[in-house]
């Protein structure tokens, strides 16, 4: 499949594109963005769970596939991620 770039709030990642009506393939890419977002700021799962204030289960279920996160909390939290990594607090 073919891949693009796409940026989250200034973070640029590698995806493959999907089609807007394959919910399946959204779920996964969301995942996958979240996950590499976690990973950027350095942070296992717990870690970053209690960084964001988020309960552990809900960020579990996001990672997992098991549930959409909404595209603004993505967004808000790549952004969080973003200026806090470039104030040299994570």
């Amino acid at each position: 499949m073919k891949k693009t770039i796409i940026n989250i709030e200034g973070i640029e990642l590698e995806v493959e594109n999907v089609r807007k009506d394959d919910k399946a393939a959204q779920l996964r890419l969301m995942a996958y963005e979240f996950k590499c977002i976690r990973e950027l700021a350095g942070m296992n799962r717990v870690d970053f769970a209690k960084w964001l204030g988020i309960p552990y289960r809900t960020m579990q279920e996001w990672e997992l596939e098991r549930r959409l996160m909404p595209e603004y909390v993505l967004r808000l939290i790549a952004y969080k991620v973003k200026m806090e990594k470039a104030a040299g607090r994570i």
